[in-house]
């Protein structure tokens, strides 16, 4: 009886053995698919994806005719803003315009408070440093606007070095005026300056030759005041964040429609600046 039992147990062994071996594979792991687009992948990291996707171009810019102003509705209006409209609207999107304080343009950039910074910018070192920029597009310089009384000092270097300027803070006409040595005080537009001047509180103001041609002279808000000496020459550019695709791309919308910015440089009395 034992070696019967002992018979069978052996046999049980050798069938549970036999089971084990031939038990199926187990399913092969899935692979995650490659070379194809995932679900939920997010768009391109671009300023132009993400001012597309925002359906809007945010501008950074001051009161500065005859570049960026208000009309009398208080819609932005002027060379720079139609421009940066229609360039927006290559884009299929709108131009949504954001006063800023000038000597704070890069970090409101740098914030993403704004997309870009178009107001009639000069070119500087720094700025070129700080942000993306577009080529030149219009020619400008910094001159000294004065009043009657004092255009004689005006009329040359030293002769300034005797007067009180008004300059916009953050500014190239600041910047000028730090280069030459002439004392001054820094406000927040150009606008300001020029105010400040109108009212004797300053003797003189350095800004933009193309805002004073449109601010200064006969039938203007300053009839009284007159331009002297020119201190730079320099250009205007559009500025973005650093390694932005956007400043290429205004590039060639600019390249692309240069009879566009003709007809808006004729219509605000800038085309004695456009750059051939």
């Amino acid at each position: 009886m034992k070696k019967i039992t002992a018979l069978l147990l052996a046999a049980m062994m050798l069938l549970a053995l036999v089971s084990c071996g031939t038990a199926a594979p187990a399913p092969a792991k899935t692979q995650p698919a490659t070379g194809g687009a995932q679900t939920g992948e997010t768009p391109a990291d671009t300023d132009s994806a993400a001012v597309i996707g925002n359906g809007k171009l945010v501008v950074g810019i001051t009161d500065f005719a005859p570049m960026d102003y208000q009309d009398e509705t208080g819609k932005w209006i002027g060379f720079d803003a139609e421009l940066a409209e229609a360039f927006a609207a290559s884009l299929g999107v709108k131009a949504e315009f954001v006063e800023i304080e000038w000597e704070n343009k890069i970090l409101e950039l740098n914030g993403k408070n704004i997309d870009c910074v178009w107001n009639g910018m000069t070119l500087t070192e720094e700025v070129k440093a700080a942000m993306e920029t577009s080529k030149a597009y219009l020619n400008n310089a910094q001159i000294v606007v004065t009043t009657a009384a004092n255009a004689e000092k005006a009329s040359d270097e030293e002769g300034c070095k005797e007067l009180k300027f008004a300059v916009e803070n953050g500014s190239a006409g600041q910047d000028a005026a730090e280069e030459k040595g002439f004392s001054f005080t820094a406000v927040l537009a150009q606008a300001d300056a020029l105010m400040e001047v109108a009212a004797g509180t300053s003797d003189a103001a350095i800004i933009d030759s193309i805002m004073a041609g449109a601010m200064i002279g006969e039938g203007t808000s300053y009839a009284d005041l007159t331009t002297t000496i020119k201190l730079t020459s320099e250009e205007y550019g559009v500025g973005f964040r650093k390694g932005s695709d956007l400043a290429n791309k205004l590039d060639e919308f600019i390249a692309a429609n240069g009879a566009l910015v003709k007809e808006l440089a004729e219509k605000y009395g800038v085309q004695a600046a456009l750059i051939d």
